[in-house]
């Protein structure tokens, strides 16, 4: 097939590091534009990322010769040489919702991984394996800005990506009250241990802003689409709290969750064992055969062994047991940079190209 050719704004961030790597073999996306600050525009990308490469494999060699475009100075051009963009941009949140409609109204799909636009009404943010059927917003959301191929469509926050997909399953119980604590990676700062040695051997109990977004952000995945706009869900009330831990990649959270309808726990390890969501149907490239992994071994799963299965793409779940507060309590893992940031949102632009929604210029 002739593939689909693609721009990444906000290359030189380690988030748009991590989307060239993945453009470097995929079976449907060819990188064709980086884009970054002025400051990295009109060198090659190689010159412009330096020593701020974060990625354990090397430069891919279609992108070290590329020359970055500047991302706010050259959207119409950009516009034109890609049939969509991802958007991994570090600026502030009025500039970034700007930028990345100034692109759909150039008719330009955007996959963003900011968290921008996930408040906005008519933005579908979606995790392909459990809110799919939420891209039907792009409709409303095209006659809206006026648009006909252009569109906005978001990831959610990595946080959640460790525990929503594993209760998502389980709806059916009635879920009723969540609590979570999330002890997050390094690199969902955007640091490694070289540039953020006051990690090393060191615990943050505060994240800014996460706590409200693992408490918020479900709502709008659990929700549905009603009148043109995603509605959100009102049930289950959760709670967060989240800590930064000296780990390099891979999100843990501990879950505690009350059902309305108890389920035994051999059901609930059955059904993490057979769902599939509409991105194995539709047989994605980024989806993962399996998407939720059940550990019996009492101490998995764990960052560093686990946080790779299914490319970084599968959930792990683990330590299932009664709870003396809550129904039940259980740990999940997923690796933050793939499925919870580039990979994640790599699969939605399948899932988009798949359901038609992004064709090719």
């Amino acid at each position: 097939m002739e593939k689909y050719k693609v721009g990444v704004i906000g290359g030189t961030g380690m988030v748009g590091q991590r989307f060239v790597t993945l453009m470097e073999h995929h079976p449907w996306f060819e990188l064709a534009v980086i884009a970054a600050s002025p400051r990295s525009a009109g060198k090659t990308y190689q010159e412009a990322v330096g020593s701020r490469w974060a990625m354990d494999t090397p430069i891919p060699q279609q992108a070290r010769d590329m020359v970055v475009m500047n991302a706010e100075a050259d959207v119409e051009k950009i516009a034109s040489m890609v049939d969509f963009v991802f958007s991994a941009v570090d600026m502030k949140k009025e500039e970034i919702k700007a930028l990345e409609e100034a692109y759909a109204r150039h008719e330009c799909p955007v996959i963003s991984n900011n968290s921008a636009h996930r408040w906005t009404e008519d933005v579908p943010m979606v995790i392909p394996e459990v809110n799919p059927e939420h891209i039907q917003v792009i409709e409303a959301q095209r006659k809206r800005l006026g648009m006909k191929r252009g569109l906005i469509a978001v990831k959610s926050n990595c946080s959640i990506q460790s525990y929503v997909p594993a209760l998502h399953p389980l709806r059916g119980f009635g879920l009723e009250r969540i609590l979570v604590c999330t002890y997050q990676a390094i690199s969902g700062a955007g640091k490694t241990f070289e540039s953020w040695p006051d990690m090393v051997d060191n615990v943050i109990p505060y994240i800014g802003g996460e706590e409200e977004k693992s408490e918020q952000e479900p709502m709008k995945v659990w929700g549905r689409v009603e009148n043109g706009v995603i509605v959100n869900a009102v049930k289950p009330a959760i709670t967060a709290q989240c800590l930064r831990v000296p780990v390099s990649n891979g999100h843990t959270a501990a879950v505690f969750v009350d059902f309305e309808k108890v389920p035994p726990m051999d059901e609930m390890k059955a059904i993490w064992a057979s769902y599939r969501g509409r991105a194995q149907e539709l047989k994605l490239p980024s989806a993962p055969e399996q998407f939720l992994h059940y550990f019996e071994e009492p101490d998995r799963p764990q960052a560093r062994l686990d946080r790779g299965l299914g490319n970084g793409m599968t959930i792990s779940i683990g330590r299932l047991r009664p709870d003396t507060q809550y129904s039940y309590k259980f740990v999940c893992l997923s690796h933050n940079t793939l499925r919870g940031a580039a990979s994640g949102a790599v699969e939605l632009a399948e899932l988009l190209c798949a359901e038609g929604y992004i064709v090719k210029a």
